[in-house]
């Protein structure tokens, strides 16, 4: 398997460089593409997320003291 890349490395260099070089390429860019929807998650998606809990805990902790009847148990 070695010995049939070098003699293609000698007999074809673009053609071996390419048959090796698009999936590193490939591998790079799905590398990045992960790194980047991390970030986005971590710092755009998830603070905003946090926020709107919070908010909503909020708002709602200040409706029910006030708004809600007392149930009866019995």
């Amino acid at each position: 398997m070695l010995t049939a890349l070098l003699r293609l490395f000698a007999l074809r260099p673009i053609f071996a460089g390419s048959l090796i070089g698009i999936p590193i390429l490939t591998l790079i860019l799905l590398g990045l593409a992960t790194a980047l929807f991390l970030k986005l998650l971590l710092y755009i998606v998830l603070p905003v997320t946090v926020v709107c809990v919070i908010v909503r805990s909020l708002r709602r902790s200040g409706r029910k003291a006030h708004d809600e009847p007392k149930v009866q148990s019995f």
